[in-house]
């Protein structure tokens, strides 16, 4: 030490070098990357052909006769104004029935009860209720709400027949983005004295809610192009006089009359005129299949849109 200075070793840098990939290794990688863009174009490819098709198929039945008046000449003419009606009241009443219950379910399954091997139990039969067949759902909905229950075949019936098939999808999603909520905004709401319902409903509800909304309306979207189930619960061939189905429109009074009545809806109809009404003509098939289509892709729609606006709308 010299000066009041103290001698430091000199450093030494060591280059280290990172190995390059070998030219094995980079293959491999291409072989993969081709293996799964040909498996998206697998996916993608059918679903732009079909939608191309019914597009070309169906176009020239659309317009303003085919959506608002109703089957004409043993449904070989006329629109699908009962069908479209029909499904809508449907999917709303559906939507009315399984999404309290099932947000609760998956609210009282993430939040209230314990983690033990009942719950794991309960969810593992709520996911293998989901890949249930849909017909198995209608045949239970003809047991249970059109016998036992005493609702005849009815819109009610139907709907809620489809309330217990979109239960599992709306439970799952829901459960999911609760999950997806950070803990630490349940402890910090806590230590404010909130209680844990206020908690729930103020900070961990708001903050899932995109996914919520977005399992909300995909499963509803699901609901709207069954057709099985509503053999069993609710659909009728054709309609004579579609007011008296949908009175309760222009009559409140009479809406326990149009619950317990039967409805007519797009996926039977279109099954009813392509394999029982011979003489109808393709243009009707096409259209009436491309309304539906543009029906179900619209609410997956609204549920894209949905969440990437609350998902801006999150400060977090």
């Amino acid at each position: 030490m010299e000066d009041g200075h103290q001698e430091t070793a000199p450093t030494t840098r060591i280059a280290v070098r990172l190995p390059g990939r070998s030219p094995r290794a980079r293959a491999t990688e291409r072989v993969i990357q081709g293996f799964l863009t040909l498996t998206l174009l697998s996916v993608i490819i059918p679903v732009l052909l079909i939608i191309f098709f019914l597009a070309t198929k169906g176009a020239p039945a659309l317009n303003w006769a085919f959506i608002t008046q109703d089957p004409a000449m043993r449904m070989t003419a006329g629109g699908i104004r009962p069908a479209i009606l029909g499904t809508l009241y449907l999917v709303t009443l559906t939507t009315l029935l399984a999404v309290p219950i099932g947000v609760m379910a998956a609210v009282y399954l993430t939040e209230y009860a314990r983690q033990n091997a009942l719950t794991r139990a309960i969810r593992l039969a709520i996911i293998n209720l989901a890949g249930v067949p849909s017909v198995v759902y209608g045949l239970f909905g003809l047991g249970l709400f059109v016998y036992f229950m005493n609702f005849g075949t009815s819109l009610l019936a139907g709907a809620c027949t489809m309330a217990v098939l979109v239960l599992p999808l709306i439970i799952t999603a829901s459960e999911e983005a609760l999950l997806t909520v950070p803990a630490a905004f349940r402890e910090a709401s806590l230590a404010l004295g909130v209680s844990k319902w206020q908690t729930i409903w103020r900070v961990v509800l708001p903050t899932a809610m995109p996914g919520i909304l977005t399992g909300i309306i995909l499963a509803v979207a699901r609901a709207a192009g069954e057709t099985a189930p509503l053999l069993f619960t609710c659909v009728a061939f054709y309609l004579f006089s579609p007011h008296e189905a949908f009175s309760w429109l222009h009559v409140p009074a009479q809406v326990h009359d149009a619950l317990f009545n039967q409805i007519m809806a797009l996926p039977y109809h279109l099954y009813t005129i392509s394999t029982q009404v011979p003489k109808a003509p393709d243009t009707v098939k096409w259209g009436t299949a491309l309304v539906l289509l543009i029906l179900v892709l619209g609410m997956n729609l609204i549920a894209i849109l949905l969440r990437s606006y609350l998902r801006r709308a999150r400060r977090w």
